[in-house]
């Protein structure tokens, strides 16, 4: 198996760096642009997780979105790219970064799926799915956010 160079980047913040207010509940809290390049060969869709892993919590989910079409390259910002699934604050819509305190890391994932179509329709069922359909490692980026 050849593995593709899979590539996820954003114009709305640097890999590793702050996200912006406008991207959170304390502003506008629309979705970051993002692009990739690079999908693995058999990709039949696309599916997307943003999450937390600095929750006091645990894991905590902001946005889950399948069904991405193969032939996307990218989500505008403030748009829904596929069919958003219901995420850690039991809606199904992005809500960006909204720390309790202190940093927290936010991990937007892409994954080249070898369905068209997930049937996930909760949180751990997207999850666990999204384990038995993808293709390779997931594309991510990665941007901090603190109060």
């Amino acid at each position: 198996i050849i593995m593709s160079e899979f590539k996820l980047t954003t114009t709305s913040f640097k890999d590793g760096g702050m996200i912006p207010k406008k991207y959170t509940p304390h502003a506008e809290d629309h979705n970051p642009q993002l692009s990739w390049t690079g999908a693995p060969q058999g990709t039949k869709s696309f599916a997307l997780i943003n999450d937390d892993p600095d929750a006091p919590c645990g894991l905590w989910t902001h946005w889950l979105v399948k069904n991405i079409p193969a032939t996307t390259t990218s989500i505008a910002e403030n748009s829904i790219p596929g069919v958003e699934v219901t995420n850690s604050w039991n809606i199904k819509h992005y809500k960006g970064p909204k720390p309790p305190s202190g940093t927290h890391r936010y991990y937007f994932k892409l994954y080249a799926c070898n369905v068209e179509k997930m049937k996930a329709n909760t949180l751990e069922q997207f999850y666990n799915e999204i384990e038995k359909v993808k293709i390779g490692e997931p594309a991510v980026v990665m941007g901090k956010f603190s109060h």
